[in-house]
């Protein structure tokens, strides 16, 4: 695999084909874990009329453009969900291979990256942060800085320290509960979920305390905008209620992608 990487063009597919391949996993992940069903059985089926998937209707990408984004067998529409998923971790995932390249960074970063993705949609759909991502999320954040400080100390890394990983989870998650207790005891209302506050601290364990500060900003500037944007177009009030997980998953891939550049030109070595 590594020499088939080795060619920037061929690198581009054979990475995008892989995530895209994660990418239809997450679908099943974003419908069934709400439901709380198994990931594995049944096999994929149609959510309509229920019949199981052949595999060569089930290629990502190229079989829901080929059916035309519906059932084979019932005719149904399927969602376009499934295909932006895919699209969007092939996608994700040639970004991240071109940003950092291949290594143990890669493979610890994308699978932080397929964690945001079924976040950001399942909040989207149900609006609920499941536990299931995000509380392991922390505990695998930690053990990959870890890890990473512990046996890969020769390669060149993207991933944070564990002290680094340690104070990400305390100050994420303290920042997000701090501010959902001061805005419960000002308004008596509830502002947000302890599934927001396990997702920063998730975020910081996979990218360390400095990304707190950039991802609140980006996320908060982003769900400024959109409810902006709602408000103007739809008549919504101030009190509607945005999910913020998408905004801070968001702000997460910002800084993933962007945080050190912006750290270097804020904080210029000395």
């Amino acid at each position: 695999m590594i020499n088939l990487l080795s060619d920037p063009a061929v690198a581009a597919v054979v990475v995008f084909v892989f995530g895209a391949i994660v990418g239809s996993f997450l679908n099943v992940c974003i419908v069934r874990i709400p439901n709380k069903e198994s990931l594995v059985l049944p096999a994929s089926h149609c959510p309509s009329c229920k019949t199981p998937i052949p595999f060569y209707f089930n290629i990502p990408v190229i079989s829901y453009l080929v059916l035309g984004g519906h059932c084979r067998f019932c005719g149904v529409v399927i969602s376009p969900r499934y295909l932006v998923v895919e699209l969007l971790m092939g996608a994700l995932a040639v970004a991240l291979f071109r940003h950092i390249g291949f290594g143990l960074s890669f493979f610890v970063d994308f699978i932080f990256l397929a964690a945001l993705i079924v976040i950001t949609f399942i909040d989207l759909d149900v609006r609920i942060v499941p536990d299931v991502i995000s509380l392991p999320g922390v505990v695998l954040g930690l053990l990959f800085a870890v890890v990473n400080s512990r046996v890969f100390t020769d390669h060149p890394s993207t991933l944070p320290s564990p002290l680094s990983s340690l104070l990400g989870i305390i100050i994420g998650g303290g920042i997000l509960f701090l501010v959902a207790w001061v805005y419960q005891l000002i308004t008596g209302r509830e502002g947000m979920g302890g599934g927001d506050i396990k997702l920063l601290a998730m975020i910081g364990a996979f990218l360390g305390w400095p990304s707190i500060p950039l991802t609140l900003f980006a996320a908060s500037l982003a769900g400024s905008l959109v409810g902006l944007l709602l408000m103007l177009k739809k008549g919504v009030d101030g009190q509607y209620a945005l999910p913020f997980a998408p905004f801070l998953c968001l702000g997460a891939l910002f800084d993933l992608f962007f945080g050190v550049q912006l750290m270097a030109l804020y904080l210029p070595p000395a």
